[in-house]
């Protein structure tokens, strides 16, 4: 009972940190945009404008107002769940986000699963003969995918299998012949259900041959930090003397690894899956704006080359959500399997 008390004081604790933490974050965007070069009106109307024109759109968008009243109508709009409207086309922030956050859902949860399954392949694979030549084929794999540029190997990957080979379609979220449903974002499971139900495969087929270079090339990219950490933290377990002590009753040694080693080995993984999600974002950004896939990251770069501030502002906050959520969701996740942390 009183593991159960400490746990839900350590999550009450997390769940308290979290408004802090956005709006750290909230402030810290809202800052630097202000403070970074380019100014929205030039991006609106051109550097040519008229000065009357220019100050008449600058009071319309309350970009005339004190930048201390600028913040508090910000976070005002921000604890009614209010992101603003954006400046160039005056849609609701939050109608962005919710028409492009399904496509990055989408591509990242693929990308997710890939990494997971191939860096822990890797990483089991050098477990029976360590420093062997898959062991080292296998650290070379992790230094190597974690050290290659997210927008050079996307380069690569496009011209070799989408332009020279002609396997796979350049970019884009769905060929030009299929429409996309109107009212989910989220094609796969559309096209699947419309496959199921009616027999009509186009949607999915479509979705998933354009879905196959983003998701394996940020897939590819994330794996080494999956194989690196169950390979350092297999090894540490099977020099524990817990292992030890399971060899000397005479069990066999897969039986060693799998029921004793493995489970351990893999709760620090856990914990770098929350972290990855963090990483996600970042290798998002440059493999959704290479491969012109319409999600919140590709969205992000285009508010931000449109010096579009309230979408820029909307975007972040929204991700670092999710962020904290997956992390809160995943150290809660360790606490509950791993008996022996303490809080």
């Amino acid at each position: 009972m009183s593991r159960a008390r400490s746990l839900l004081r350590y999550l009450l604790a997390r769940l308290a940190l979290a408004p802090v933490m956005l709006w750290l974050i909230a402030s810290l965007v809202f800052l630097l945009l202000r403070v970074a070069p380019g100014d929205p009106i030039d991006a609106l109307l051109g550097s040519r404008a008229p000065a009357a024109a220019r100050a008449a759109l600058r009071s319309q968008l309350g970009l005339d107002q004190p930048l201390w009243q600028q913040y508090g109508h910000f976070l005002g709009q921000l604890l009614r769940g209010d992101l603003g409207e954006s400046l160039t086309n005056q849609e609701p922030v939050s109608a962005t986000i919710a028409g492009s956050l399904p496509a990055s859902l989408e591509l990242g949860v693929m990308a997710l699963l890939l990494a997971a399954l191939v860096g822990l392949a890797v990483g089991f694979s050098g477990v029976a003969r360590p420093e062997g030549k898959l062991d080292l084929a296998g650290r070379l794999y992790g230094i190597g995918t974690y050290a290659l540029p997210p927008f050079w190997a996307a380069m690569m990957v496009q011209l070799l299998f989408a332009v020279w080979l002609g396997w796979l379609p350049v970019g884009g979220r769905l060929p030009p012949t299929v429409l996309p449903p109107e009212h989910s974002g989220f094609y796969l499971l559309t096209g699947l259900q419309q496959g199921l139900a009616s027999g009509h495969w186009e949607l999915l087929a479509g979705a998933a041959r354009h879905l196959v270079l983003p998701a394996g090339t940020l897939g590819l990219l994330l794996s080494g930090v999956f194989a690196n950490a169950l390979r350092l933290n297999l090894r540490r377990a099977l020099d524990s003397d817990y292992v030890e002590a399971a060899r000397s009753r005479g069990l066999s040694e897969r039986r060693v690894v799998l029921r004793h080693a493995l489970p351990n080995a893999l709760l620090p993984v856990l914990t770098i899956t929350g972290i990855t999600v963090a990483s996600l974002i970042g290798g998002a950004l440059l493999i959704e704006v290479t491969y012109s896939w319409p999600g919140v990251a590709f969205r992000l770069q285009e508010a931000i080359s449109q010096r579009d501030y309230p979408v820029v502002q909307g975007i972040v906050v929204v991700v670092a959500a999710l962020v904290v959520a997956v992390s809160v969701a995943v150290d809660l996740l360790v606490a509950l399997l791993d008996p022996r942390l303490s809080f």
